[in-house]
């Protein structure tokens, strides 16, 4: 019992040193911001398109 305790702590510890989650939080922003980002374009260009069609 004590050997599988030894053997999940240092994997635990393992991972916890290799993962490095300021790098994915990081990641997830960039992702969402350039999502963010598309979005906004899309909707600017949409009302200019509907502004364009009521002037006619």
């Amino acid at each position: 019992m004590k050997n599988l305790q030894a053997y999940f702590y240092s994997l635990l510890l393992l991972l916890t040193l290799s993962l490095s989650s300021c790098e994915l939080v990081g990641d997830i922003f960039e992702a969402g911001m350039w999502t963010a980002v598309i979005i906004i374009v899309i909707i600017v260009l949409l009302i200019l398109w509907l502004l364009k069609k009521i002037r006619r």
